[in-house]
């Protein structure tokens, strides 16, 4: 299949993802598809759907069967070598730097996270099921994207590790999407469940959506904006704890459903008032600090912030 896609798409770059049980398949599988014509090798230690113990995902959380595995294949190919790495782990930088280690040359993340979707409540099978059972099972989608992009994030930051080239993925629907990971430092996508939902066709609204945001912002390679946002995320002790951004609504857009009310009522600090004979929402600034929850649950997007007090410094 792989040389059957390089003679009828020569200009295309072709990534073989592979995953052996053992040094002996991860050699012989980097030598075969370099010989079939692949451009880049994608190294397998993150799918948690494995019918083996000691793959996937469980390569990938040991950094030590990461570089080990990752040196076999750098000594196998000379083709450039990204790692993927699984989500289910508290720290991705551990085993990123290994596969720096063992020779390879960007990072691929995030993989599916282990998850179970649902349990029918009648049968008390967890979903998916497959004649009544069920197993752990990777998530993907819309839902894993605020996770990917900590990941992201978290790796391009790294000191041992930000000189890599990264390929995201993982909830990008959207040109957006993309964006939002290119400016937290990755250099390429991959888009997958999106493609499943939507068809190819999705492609062409990324590239679209991706030139309009270029010529917009004049840029003019997408290198001109990798990693612009990194400057912008500090640590949790760095932020300015001291200033309050108020939310401004925008009557022309609000329906006076009230959800701002309830939520900053029950959940918040009871920083709205309603008038519910005209139905609209106004703040009470004493008591407002800023959690911006009424703007979450606002689904006409008739909240934003206005402004910034300095609150006074109490000892």
């Amino acid at each position: 299949m792989i040389r059957k896609l390089k003679k009828e798409f020569p200009s295309k770059v072709i990534i073989a993802s592979i995953m052996g049980q053992n040094e002996e398949e991860w050699e012989y599988l980097a030598k075969e598809v370099t010989k079939a014509g692949a451009d880049i090798i994608e190294l397998n230690f993150s799918c948690p759907n494995m019918k083996y113990k000691g793959t996937g995902s469980d390569v990938g959380q040991d950094p030590k069967a990461v570089k080990k595995f990752t040196e076999t294949v750098r000594h196998s190919t000379s083709l450039p070598i990204l790692a993927k790495m699984t989500p289910n782990i508290s720290d991705m930088r551990i085993p990123a730097r290994a596969s720096k280690e063992g020779g390879a040359d960007g990072i691929a993340a995030i993989n599916t996270i282990k998850s179970i979707t649902d349990v029918d409540i009648d049968t008390c099978v967890p979903e998916p099921q497959v004649n009544g059972k069920s197993s752990l099972g990777g998530y993907s989608g819309q839902a894993v994207k605020p996770i990917a992009l900590r990941y992201i994030a978290e790796m391009t930051s790294d000191v041992e590790i930000k000189d890599m080239n990264y390929s995201a993925m993982g909830g990008i629907y959207t040109w957006k999407d993309a964006v939002e990971f290119m400016l937290l430092g990755a250099t390429s996508i991959q888009v997958t469940t999106a493609v499943m939902e939507y068809g190819y066709r999705i492609i062409d609204d990324l590239i679209l959506g991706l030139k309009i945001y270029m010529k917009e912002k004049n840029y003019s390679n997408v290198s001109d904006f990798v990693g612009l946002a990194n400057k912008n995320l500090i640590s949790n002790d760095e932020l300015d704890k001291d200033t309050v951004e108020f939310p401004k609504f925008n009557y022309e857009k609000c329906i006076g459903c009230g959800r701002c009310y309830i939520s900053c009522m029950d959940g918040g600090h009871q920083a709205i008032n309603f008038d519910k004979e005209n139905r609209k929402p106004s703040l009470n600034g004493k008591n407002c600090v800023g959690c911006h929850l009424c703007k979450l649950v606002c689904q006409q997007n008739a909240i934003s912030t206005v402004g910034k007090r300095l609150k006074k410094k109490t000892f």
